[in-house]
């Protein structure tokens, strides 16, 4: 309703601005590649703030530069990231790297279990990841460091990784093979490490960098706060090579790095005009993000995803924090295989592997299921959100050896109560994770199996 009135508001301010119409669409052009372009930096504070900047708040973390563990996986309470997993314990950090670097350790664990520690800069970009895939299960200390540091590496960390904002945020994925694995997986977030350089080293801290006032940040601000927040962030990220004309953009509406936004020059029908871009590119990119299908070319290092803004955004809006493709592979599915929108209201569904068909991963895959509307985890009456490959020894299997799903609202029985994924009563969506996927995953051999209207 909110939207709607803010909405008609702007539509009547804008019909009778004094701006010119081919100036008006010079400034809609303009502010909608300054959104698109900006977005992910935004929905990426807005973790950050609840994570490390609203002590009290429920999905507060701790401080700057402090790791912190959740013991347990995601669930329906769990609201700051959007199309969660709930299959690895999560560890976080939110990087201020302004001062100095930060020295994470990642322990030594045993050869069969996946870790990861992703690091994301303020642009949602993967710059690196430490863990099983780069660098084993051997465990170590690693550097991380701000754009431009020029310092000493000390003497056995592994490698140094410099990300190219001072702002950042860290996440360890941990792999749980099952409840009674609860206990192991406390043990190793436990030797998640974090400490300043200078702490590390043993030497004199230095200055702290100057005190900073966090804007407060909520779903309600993203619209109407968005070009302000923008501006800010633009402090803590320096512009990539070739992003120079989206910077050229944002100077066209007053918007530059270290300045206040907006200016009191700025005409109020130039701040409601963009206003209602803004909320019209939301739409925009939402809508992108439902036509996703995989994650293959959504997630990437900064060379991987340059001058690609619409499909960074999407992605951001459609399942923040997504692993580069090469750390985990993600189908979505948002239809059945007759191309009809997943709804829990009317449809029975049904998701069928063969053994042939399971699959193909070098650590563990998993089925998640997701309400449409929230882009969150489902609650329901058996506390069931996933079904997993660690699973597989408890799914019932049909006379043919399949392996046949039921995602439906409804329980399919007491008989196939084992292979049920409940739904919520309403539009839904299911993501499949492949973590390590073998490189049949990648290269197509692999067909994913289709949903299907149960029988």
């Amino acid at each position: 309703m909110r939207r709607r009135t803010f909405l008609a508001g702007s539509a009547a301010l804008i019909a009778s601005s004094p701006i010119q119409a081919s100036a008006q669409d010079d400034i809609k052009a303009t502010a909608r590649e300054a959104y698109i372009y900006t977005y992910p930096m935004v929905k990426n504070y807005l973790t950050i703030y609840q994570y490390a900047l609203e002590p009290g708040g429920r999905q507060y973390k701790g401080p700057f530069n402090t790791m912190s563990s959740i013991a347990r996986v995601y669930t329906p309470e769990d609201t700051a990231i959007i199309t969660p997993n709930s299959d690895t314990p999560y560890s976080f950090i939110v990087f201020d790297l302004r001062a100095e670097p930060i020295v994470v350790t990642m322990p030594a664990i045993e050869r069969n279990r996946y870790y990861s520690l992703q690091l994301i800069d303020l642009y949602t970009n993967n710059v690196d990841y430490l863990g099983t895939r780069v660098d084993g299960n051997d465990g170590g200390d690693f550097l991380v460091t701000g754009p431009g540091w020029k310092g000493d590496v000390p003497k056995g960390v592994k490698r140094a990784i410099e990300m190219p904002t001072t702002l950042a945020i860290g996440i360890v994925r941990t792999q749980l093979f099952s409840p009674a694995d609860l206990d192991k997986v406390k043990t190793i977030q436990a030797g998640y490490k974090a400490a300043p350089l200078s702490t590390h080293v043993g030497t004199q801290a230095p200055a702290a960098p100057p005190s900073v006032e966090w804007p407060p940040i909520s779903d309600e601000k993203m619209v109407s706060d968005y070009w302000s927040i923008a501006a800010f962030l633009l402090l803590f990220a320096p512009a990539y090579p070739g992003d120079e004309p989206q910077r050229d953009n944002l100077a066209k509406l007053g918007i530059s790095q270290g300045a206040k936004w907006p200016r009191t020059d700025l005409p109020p029908d130039r701040l409601t005009l963009m206003n209602a871009v803004a909320v019209e590119t939301e739409k925009e990119i939402r809508g992108e993000a439902g036509r996703l299908t995989d994650s293959s070319k959504l997630f990437g290092t900064p060379e991987t995803m340059k001058g690609q803004y619409m499909v960074r955004a999407a992605a951001a809006q459609g399942g923040i924090y997504g692993n580069s493709v090469q750390e985990a592979l993600y189908v979505i599915y948002v239809a059945d295989a007759r191309k009809t929108a997943l709804t829990g209201a009317t449809g029975k569904y049904t998701l069928t592997f063969t053994p042939e068909t399971l699959p193909p991963v070098d650590a563990f895959w998993s089925l998640t299921m997701y309400d449409r509307p929230k882009q969150l985890l489902v609650d329901n009456p058996i506390g069931r959100y996933l079904i997993n490959s660690a699973m597989l020894p408890e799914l019932t299997k049909n006379d043919n050896g399949e392996i046949v799903l039921y995602l439906q609202h409804e329980s399919p029985g007491p008989k196939l109560a084992a292979n049920w994924l409940p739904a919520p009563s309403e539009a839904f969506y299911a993501v499949m994770r492949l973590y390590l996927p073998k490189a049949e995953a990648l290269d197509g051999r692999w067909e994913r199996p289709q949903i299907e209207i149960a029988l």
